[in-house]
């Protein structure tokens, strides 16, 4: 194979990532525009907060459902395929949104656009699997997620911007065309892997010997589902997903607004800022993490243990210190817990993905991903609950003394997520033949 061949297969790949990658921004728009339109709605169909709840979960369920099958689907079909599809389904989805001229159309059309791009992660995950080598895989995972925080720090603003511009009808519109046009350009540039193009395996045209890993072939969906569940070494990943993720959904996603403005008398705008937080640690420490497994300890297993520990550290401190911080602890408190609880992902994706072999990759990693959706949506009413167990303040609020008990049950969940790290296999190249 020529020199200038080699060159433009590994030019390719990059085409292939970025599309991918901008597409995952485009995931975030969607998954942010209720929040930015939701007096718009409240004002054009009269909804109540209830039916505006209704209308947040019509994405968020939909969404997670599909994990599984996306793993399955990004190995059996494709993700060339898979993606185009279900993102024309999310560009319909957009369009008929803003054509909705009530609250049950409206849902109906969140539906169809939280299933079509909860078709994007898995199969991207396949891709960089395809087309990227192994010791490459948590810095590229590392800059997707680096993706998600930038369409989580800046799709709000030029959204309202739009909105305030043509109107949130027209706005979702365009998001439709923005969508639609995204799946055209999966369509014509992505291919699943690089002999789709004639082009030898990746392994082949970087002139490197992958280590020794298990292989199955053929595998069907079902049997690669079989072979991820019947592995004793992934279901310390799950349930570390299960509890990090819920704590992250379940404060980071949705309490720890109420916890500032009750306990700490901020107000939105100031809340707001410090939510921002996150967006700004999971910038930052993806890549970080990706770095410190790769080039600083050289394991899986010693990053998921330290930023584990972190995270129990602190909430450790939230429990010491329930009230009375100063505003900059607040602002570093979410930067750190936003590392902590969701920058690390990218290295339990890692774990998950080194697990098995390249075949069932979508499959492994679309299973786990069923983890921190699932620790979310049973978190996050489990902290109502406890909350709710305290009679509310004059203001309408949650006493301290029931944040105290929320952050209480956040820390044994911490400490669970510690003592996980222990019964993982460490999947980093060097450290593979290792069994615990």
């Amino acid at each position: 194979m020529s020199r200038s061949l080699i060159r433009k297969a590994r030019l390719y790949r990059w085409l292939i990532f970025w599309i991918m990658a901008v597409t995952y921004v485009i995931v975030y728009f969607h998954r942010l525009s209720p929040a930015v339109v939701a007096v718009d709605l409240q004002n054009a169909f009269g909804a109540t907060g209830g039916f505006m709840g209704l209308l947040a979960s019509a994405y968020f369920y939909p969404y997670a459902f599909m994990q599984f099958p996306a793993g399955l689907l990004s190995d059996s079909l494709g993700p060339r395929k898979t993606v185009t599809g279900f993102l024309v389904l999310a560009a319909v989805g957009s369009v008929l949104f803003g054509l909705a001229h009530n609250m049950e159309s409206a849902i109906v059309a969140r539906v169809l656009v939280g299933l079509g791009v909860s078709m994007v992660f898995i199969p991207t995950m396949k891709l960089l699997s395809n087309w990227f080598q192994g010791h490459e895989f948590s810095i590229m995972t590392a800059i997707v997620n680096v993706m998600g925080g930038l369409g989580a720090l800046t799709a709000a603003g030029p959204l309202a911007a739009m909105t305030g511009w043509v109107g949130w009808r027209v706005s979702f519109e365009i998001i439709g065309a923005i969508t639609l046009c995204m799946a055209a350009l999966v369509w014509i540039f992505v291919r699943n892997r690089p002999e789709d193009l004639g082009w030898p395996p990746i392994t082949q045209l970087d002139h490197v010997v992958q280590p020794a890993q298990k292989h199955y072939e053929p595998i069907k969906p079902w049997q690669g589902a079989k072979i991820v569940l019947s592995d004793r070494h992934f279901w310390p990943v799950a349930i570390w997903f299960f509890f990090t993720c819920g704590i992250f959904f379940s404060f980071a996603g949705l309490w720890a607004g109420p916890y500032f403005i009750n306990v700490y008398r901020l107000s939105k705008a100031e809340t707001g800022s410090i939510l921002n937080m996150i967006a700004v640690g999971l910038i930052i420490g993806s890549p970080f993490y990706s770095l410190l497994s790769d080039k600083v300890f050289k394991s899986r297993k010693k990053v998921l243990f330290l930023s584990s520990l972190g995270l129990m550290v602190l909430i450790s401190l939230l429990n010491i210190f329930p009230e009375g911080l100063p505003l900059y602890a607040l602002f570093l408190l979410m930067f750190f817990f936003s590392i902590t609880s969701s920058a690390i992902v990218v290295i339990g994706f890692t774990t998950t993905k080194e697990l098995f072999p390249i075949e069932i990759a979508g499959t492994s990693v679309g299973t786990v991903n069923l983890f921190p959706f699932l620790g979310g949506a049973l978190f996050q009413p489990l902290i109502g609950w406890i909350l709710d167990m305290y009679p509310r303040t004059a203001s309408g609020g949650y006493p301290l003394a029931a944040f105290k008990s929320a952050l209480f049950m956040m820390l044994i969940a911490s400490i669970v997520c510690v003592v996980t790290t222990f019964f993982m296999k460490d999947t980093f190249p060097e450290h593979r033949s290792q069994t615990v």
